[in-house]
């Protein structure tokens, strides 16, 4: 095959995947699964930065330059989804498969607490993560299936360019 001219663009799909910047949640090591929390200060200042490196790599090379941004209704991931579409100009799309993982009666707890009242759960949801359902909560398997099913949405609508995702942790991961 011959080497591309270089009046050729070339036809690429580029996913970026943004994880929602920190809440005071992340800071105090609680569990938020799919509770609406907003960023906390620290949060703000990661979403500002995430922001400003995006449109710093699209300055340098427009191709970089960020499309859509598919983000759930969740005021972390919108806040931080907002940090990078004001610095990019990019529109945002809010998709409800993005929700974050549930966690059911383990939100709004702390780690520590689940590994005091549940050591051996907790032992084998920090070791083998997929074998375990938090009470009233989602299997891992079924947040993969539901990101799975974005990805190919997107992929499906976007031939070319560059499409960015905002998840909170562990959905992001």
């Amino acid at each position: 095959s011959t080497p591309a001219s270089p009046t050729e663009k070339s036809c690429m799909f580029r996913l970026l995947l943004i994880r929602a910047a920190a809440t005071e949640y992340d800071q105090n090591g609680r569990i938020a699964g799919r509770l609406d929390i907003p960023l906390s200060e620290a949060g703000k200042a990661q979403a500002a930065s995430v922001a400003s490196s995006i449109a710093k790599a699209v300055e340098r090379d427009e191709s970089l330059s960020v499309q859509a941004i598919y983000v759930s209704k969740h005021q972390a991931a919108l806040q931080t989804a907002d940090a990078v579409a004001q610095a990019t100009g990019s529109k945002i799309v809010q998709w409800k498969q993005l929700t974050n993982l549930d966690h059911g009666l383990w939100q709004g707890q702390t780690a520590d607490a689940i590994k005091s009242k549940y050591p051996k759960v907790y032992r084998r949801w920090q070791e083998q993560p997929d074998t375990i359902c938090p009470p009233e909560g989602e299997m891992l398997s079924e947040a993969r299936e539901r990101l799975g099913e974005v990805i190919a949405k997107v992929r499906k609508r976007t031939k070319e360019g560059v499409i960015a995702i905002v998840a909170a942790e562990p959905l992001a991961s």
